[in-house]
């Protein structure tokens, strides 16, 4: 039986390590651009000693630019000589791999969290596809939703749908008040004037005197002839005032909070371009800030 106990033994292997500055570089050169220069102002705000270059004149500005993008390819070249370094590296290193993969789902997770705005469109027919709704009556609806503008109103008149697709009117009459109960209130509606009853209705306010004012007086209204209003009403001007008040407060684009959807820009990190018969590939340096 052999004997239990503590032994010395040698081994002899060979390892590449990465020192913390080369691990800087290479992570630098797998960054984006955009994700570049926010590491750039990121560490010129934390670091006191760095220093943007600031811009010289006109004469010598070209020049400098040229000596610039000069200085930026071939520190870009070194970078890209380590490559193969990385790759070994990447493929030894466990650890530096597990930070790396979860540096990927970070910024996947930047990507999957940029916002995608719905349009009025897309959110009718959201709403549209919880109604138990038959064939024909479904395509009515879809073709009133397709013919509401971006405002939220209605570009043709159910009269015209029915002629041009030989669908009865009185089915486009009742998908359209149905489309007209959702949301946002007003939507579906062929002039001002109905958007702003349709909401006033769906509040609860369709004997209130706005609703009067609006459905017999909409032109004073819009000249703000109150007293004239308040005469034919048998009112006050201060009622016809508080009123006109309160119509202000309702949304005369019921699709307007759909209209603006924000514009998600894209910063190539290289542009290939063709010169001379010839494509070229050219670094885009002009986002990064340049220090000293």
């Amino acid at each position: 039986m052999a004997a239990q106990g503590m032994h010395q033994s040698q081994n002899l292997s060979l390892q590449q390590v990465l020192a913390p500055q080369l691990q800087q570089s290479l992570l630098i050169l797998q960054a984006p651009l955009l994700e570049l220069r926010n590491l750039v102002q990121q560490e010129m705000e934390t670091n006191p000693v760095l220093e943007e270059l600031p811009n010289e004149s006109d004469s010598t500005s070209s020049s400098d630019s040229a000596d610039s993008d000069q200085e930026f390819k071939e520190e870009f070249d070194k970078l890209a000589k380590l490559d193969d370094e990385w790759r070994d590296y990447m493929a030894q290193s466990s650890g530096f791999s597990a930070r790396a993969h979860e540096d990927e789902e970070k910024r996947q997770f930047f990507f999957d969290s940029i916002a995608t705005t719905e349009t009025l469109q897309q959110h009718l027919m959201s709403q549209l596809n919880q109604q138990m709704l038959n064939a024909i009556d479904r395509k009515t609806a879809e073709l009133i939703i397709g013919n509401v503008d971006d405002n939220g109103f209605l570009q043709t008149t159910p009269g015209e749908m029915a002629l041009n697709t030989g669908i009865a009117q009185e089915d486009f009459e009742m998908m359209l008040t149905l489309i007209q109960s959702f949301f946002p209130p007003g939507v579906g509606a062929r002039d001002l004037q109905e958007c702003l009853l349709i909401q006033l209705k769906r509040d609860g306010r369709g004997n209130s005197l706005e609703y009067k004012i609006i459905s017999e007086y909409m032109q004073d209204l819009g000249k703000r002839r109150f007293p004239e209003i308040a005469r034919r009403m048998g009112i006050s001007v201060e009622q016809v005032q508080k009123c006109a008040n309160n119509i202000a407060q309702l949304e005369p684009r019921p699709g307007a909070v759909f209209a603006e959807a924000p514009q998600n820009y894209v910063v190539p990190d290289v542009t290939i371009e063709k010169i001379n018969g010839e494509y070229q590939i050219i670094l885009n340096g002009e986002q990064i800030p340049h220090l000293r």
